[in-house]
């Protein structure tokens, strides 16, 4: 990612309503459908400045990676122990069979093959063990973020199915969220694209806005991997090694 990304991640990640939601729905979709053991073994790889690190502790002991320097320093603090900084796809170094999930938050999108390194997470898991991911949704949203962000792609659910399949992996609980919002989103960009004014910062809007959408998008913590959503912005899945 752009040097701007992670300091715009490391200045607005506890304010942003997109990171602060995002948490919350994340933290119900675990409670509901990880099926974690007590004390369990967690990694997060690609961890950024580390603002799911408190979020995941819920769950068990937190291990970390990060290839950014400053992103990983900045991480380290708030998990209060060392990040590592093994990169995908090959995790070398990262012990294996040892976690009980692997957490990848919008990252595979930034991994030029995908399938390898999901083939390297699964490896990393404990018999019984889950990866839990997030990815960007529909490639005909592309802009000016995914530029900056480095992204290689976006996914829809046939194109993540099919990267978990090639990689050996099942799933479950796969779904759109981020959909209350979906349409202003279209909508936003939809404006960029037609000005040729795509904006690639990712500031929080005025706090009242960011209020809303925050408050809006943390309904869906009750929502997602219970019902079906309609297209959003984002991807959720828990996958699993096949047998």
């Amino acid at each position: 990612m752009d040097r701007i990304v992670y300091d715009r991640m490391a200045a607005h990640d506890t304010t942003h309503w997109w990171y602060r939601a995002r948490r919350d729905v994340l933290a119900d979709y675990l409670t509901r459908w990880g099926a974690l053991p007590e004390a369990a073994r967690i990694l997060e790889i690609g961890c950024g400045t580390g603002h799911n690190l408190p979020m995941l502790a819920q769950f068990g002991e937190i291990d970390a990676i990060e290839i950014d320097e400053d992103a990983g320093r900045y991480a380290a603090e708030r998990l209060g122990k060392p990040i590592g900084t093994a990169p995908l796809p090959e995790l070398t170094g990262v012990e294996r069979g040892a976690y009980d999930l692997v957490a990848v938050l919008d990252v595979i999108e930034h991994v030029e093959n995908d399938v390898a390194a999901l083939k390297a997470m699964a490896a990393c898991l404990k018999p019984g063990g889950r990866i839990l991911i997030t990815v960007p949704a529909h490639q005909w949203m592309w802009s000016a973020h995914d530029v900056v962000n480095h992204h290689h792609r976006r996914y829809s659910k046939t194109t993540l199915t099919q990267s978990l399949r090639a990689a050996g992996l099942g799933w479950k609980k796969l779904g759109y969220f981020n959909s209350l919002l979906f349409p202003a989103a279209v909508a936003q960009r939809a404006v960029g694209k037609l000005t040729r004014k795509e904006d690639s910062d990712d500031s929080p809007p005025p706090a009242p806005l960011n209020m809303a959408f925050e408050t809006i998008f943390r309904l869906e913590r009750h929502l997602v991997g219970r019902v079906p959503l309609p297209p959003g912005l984002s991807i959720i899945a828990l996958a699993s090694p096949k047998g």
